[in-house]
C-alpha cells in the first residue's frame, strides 16, 4: 500500500510540529533550570544577609536616637 501525497504532507506537517514543540520544550527546560539556580543563589544571599543583620543586632544593641 503506497502513501497518498495528502497523507505524506500531513505526516510531514506533524513531524515538523512535533520537532518545533520539542525544541520549545527543551528551551523552556533550560530556562527553568537557570531560573531555579538563580532563585537558589538569591535565597542563599538573603539568608547570609539575614544572618549578618542578626549578628549585628545581637553584638551591638543600640538605643533609638533621642528624637524617637
Amino acid at each position: 500500500m503506497s502513501k497518498t501525497p495528502e497523507f505524506e504532507a500531513q505526516l510531514a506537517f506533524l513531524e515538523d510540529a512535533v520537532q518545533s514543540l520539542d525544541n520549545a520544550l527543551s528551551r523552556q527546560q533550560q530556562q527553568l533550570l537557570r531560573l531555579e539556580e538563580r532563585v537558589a543563589a538569591l535565597s542563599h544571599q538573603l539568608r547570609e544577609q539575614g544572618d549578618r543583620l542578626d549578628a549585628v543586632g545581637v553584638s551591638s544593641p543600640e538605643s533609638p536616637p533621642p528624637h524617637y
